[in-house]
Order: C-alpha cells, then structure tokens, then sequence
C-alpha cells in the first residue's frame, strides 16, 4: 500500500496512481526473490538509531548469508556495527537492498528486525525489484578476512571526504517515515553527479525512476536520512546522517527531475568495514552527463 507521502508526491509529479506502485510491491518473497537474494554477498541496510538519526550500512558475507526462510522471512548471518550497532536488539523498522553490480539487478525488501545472537531475522512486508538503471558494473575481485576496523567520526565532512563524495558515482541513502518503516535505496551517476557544496551540505540530482517515490515519500514526510558512500578498492564506508529536502526545480541539470539537498549532521568514518573489493568495469549507458563536465 502506498502510504501518504508516496502518494503526495505522485500527485505532484503527475503520475496516475493507477498502476503504479502497490501492483508490483508484495508482502510475500516471490521464488525468483529468494533465489536472487541467496547468492548475494553483500547488502545494504536502512534504520533510524535511537535518537532518531538515520543510516545507511552494508553487511557481507558468503553467498547465502542472507537467504529467505519461509514466505515472509529473511535471515541474514550477520549483524550491523556502527552505526546501527544495538538498533535491532528489539524488534525494529528495517530497510533492505539486495544488489548485485555485475549483473545490475537489485531487490529491496522493507520490514521488522530483531536481532537472533549473530544474526538478524526480518519478517518481510515489502518485497519488489527495481530496473538496473544508472547502477555501474564492478566484479568482485578479494574477498579478505574480516579485520579491525577503526573509525572516525565529526559534524562535518574533512577535505577528503568531500574529495571521495566528489568521486562518487554511486551512494546509498536511507530513509524512514515515522509508524510507515523504513527504506533504503540505490542512487548512481557519472562521478561529480553528487555535488559538494561544502563541508555540511551535499547536493544531487534526482533522475527518472521506477515512479514508486518510497524515498521521496518518506522524505516528504520526515527529512531524516542516512547515506553510505563505500569505497570499491578498500571496503572502507563513510556515514552521513543528516536532513535531506527536495528542491523541484532542477535548474537545468542534465537529466534531473528534481533534486535533492542533504545538510550534514553526523559523519562517521570507518575502515574496512566490507571484506568485499571490487573492479570497476563500466558506466551505465543511462547515466546523464554531469553539469559542468
């Protein structure tokens, strides 16, 4: 079902509510969800902390670490550190994306966790799966031990952070609506699509989608989100949590519909937080041309 803020801003992009949206979105694991979602070796969770902030996160592991169990049950053998640590020791809004860059499919799954000892059980209550649209190719190419991690953490982004976000050609973000759950999703460009206006405020354009809008929706009705920027080559990841807002005038951005404002609050930093290393291979053929390039 589509809830009030997904429907809000369909009406104001123009989409017929017919036809889009709860059709393609099911509580229940369809066969070739749960087969596609077995051989994955890395996803990407969303969830608001305990102070209301949220994240973005990735877990990894072997092929199958995260597998359906039953209809409406998923469990995955692992669970967050930082900064999702403790969340889902209670029973808790989770927003999951199942992505798999060489073949450029991806599911999303949102739902209830709880932490079960090592491992996170969901009880699924959207299961649907999104086009391969501006999702870069890379293979894996290590798989390494998992190591210490260390971490950094400030109200602002350092000058190398705002160096990798300017790289960028892939990010995360994480968004919740209050009593609605949580969801998280996949944004992707040519790198220097993600603008750094400073060391508190991001900037990027919001492309043609599947016109579902759960980010968007949520948005409209809590500014709260989380992003994840992972560096490929290291597995380090850097959190940001913050307030994001829609800005429906593009002003001439290739390709943009919209685009979305992000001010810093949070930033963490952590290292080898993936075990995974990725090859780039290739752009997506419908990654619009960034402004100023």
């Amino acid at each position: 079902m589509r809830h009030p803020g997904e429907i809000a801003v369909q009406r104001r992009t123009g989409v017929r509510l017919e036809g889009h949206g709860s059709a393609r979105v099911r509580a229940e694991i369809p066969e070739a969800a749960a087969r596609f979602l077995k051989s994955q070796r890395m996803i990407v969770i969303g969830a608001e902390d305990h102070e209301r902030r949220v994240w973005a996160a990735p877990l990894a592991g072997r092929a199958g670490f995260a597998a359906a169990a039953g209809d409406r049950t998923i469990v995955v053998d692992a669970v967050p550190g930082a900064p999702l640590a403790g969340v889902f020791d209670e029973e808790h809004d989770i927003g999951i994306l199942g992505i798999e860059p060489w073949s450029r499919r991806r599911m999303r799954v949102n739902g209830r966790a709880r932490r079960d000892g090592e491992r996170l059980v969901v009880r699924t209550e959207q299961v649907y799966s999104n086009c391969p649209k501006y999702l870069q190719k890379r293979t894996i190419i290590d798989d390494l031990e998992p190591g210490e991690r260390t971490s950094w953490s400030g109200d602002r982004l350092t000058e190398a952070q705002q160096k990798w976000i300017g790289a960028a050609d892939t990010f995360f973000v994480a968004t919740h609506a209050p009593g609605l759950g949580s969801d998280v999703s996949h944004r992707g460009g040519n790198p220097g699509f993600v603008e750094v206006v400073d060391a508190r405020r991001l900037v990027w354009p919001d492309y043609a989608g599947n016109l579902m809008y759960m980010t968007l929706g949520n948005l409209e009705l809590n500014p709260a989100a989380g992003l994840l920027f992972l560096d490929w080559a290291t597995g380090d990841a850097l959190h940001l949590t913050g307030k994001a807002r829609v800005d429906w005038d593009p002003h001439e951005v290739p390709g943009a519909q919209r685009l979305v404002e992000f001010d810093v609050e949070r930033v963490l930093q952590v290292s080898g937080a993936s075990p995974l290393r990725w090859a780039f291979e290739e752009f997506s053929r419908f990654n619009p041309p960034v402004r100023g390039a």
